[in-house]
């Protein structure tokens, strides 16, 4: 099932939809889907943030732009290459190949530059958990790092975790406009509805940048 990735602007605010549907024994909660099949949900261009002007606006150091390459949480052992995850045809997103991969959302905001990142995996496979299957562990707090194609790492800090209904799923939180860099994580969450093949609920990691990309 595709990742559905809804952006700010839709008038539909679905937000994600699963990233692939598998069975779950009972001593494990169910919380994301990670096949393949899902319906993605069109994604027009994101609105870039405007920089702070006037006097007192703080000065934003804005690295070049480059895209991320690796997604890095120690807290939950996670260690992914990147996938771009982009539109087909039909205009919807798709997911992330790998079940072990993460993806980011390439026609979005870079890692590092202002506006809001969003990278999204899958938390199940036919095999057993996925790239995000303990997503839903990270506090604020906890540390995340971007590595990007030009060699720099960024470090984003992890400032609310949050469980969603999908159809009340915050677009305009996730998607829209914001001053400085920040990161979201995204997967899906809640219980798994059989009778339709999909979770319920998606699950937001929200992080902001913690300091200036630094060279590797």
């Amino acid at each position: 099932m595709g990742l559905l990735l809804a952006v700010a602007g839709l008038l539909v605010a679905g937000a994600l939809a699963g990233v692939a549907v598998v069975e779950q024994s009972s001593d494990r909660r169910p919380r994301v889907e990670a096949a393949a099949g899902d319906e993605a949900t069109a994604v027009p261009e994101v609105e870039r943030p405007a920089r702070p002007t006037g006097a007192g606006a703080p000065e934003l150091v804005v690295p070049a732009p480059s895209p991320p390459a690796r997604v890095v949480i120690p807290g939950i052992g996670v260690t992914s290459d990147l996938e771009e995850l982009a539109m087909g045809d039909d205009g919807k997103l798709g997911a992330p190949v790998d079940y072990r991969s993460a993806g980011w959302f390439a026609a979005g905001t870079q890692p590092g530059q202002p506006g809001p990142a969003v990278i999204a995996g899958h938390v199940d496979s036919p095999d057993g958990p996925a790239v995000f299957a303990r997503l839903a562990e990270l506090a604020p707090g906890d540390e995340v790092l971007v590595d990007r194609a030009d060699g720099s790492q960024v470090r984003f800090r992890v400032t609310g975790v949050e469980s969603y209904p999908k159809e009340q799923f915050p677009t305009a939180g996730v998607y829209g406009p914001v001053p400085g860099a920040e990161l979201r994580l995204v997967t899906c969450d809640g219980a798994f509805d059989r009778s339709i093949g999909h979770y319920l609920d998606n699950l937001v990691v929200y992080a902001v940048v913690d300091g200036t990309p630094v060279l590797g």
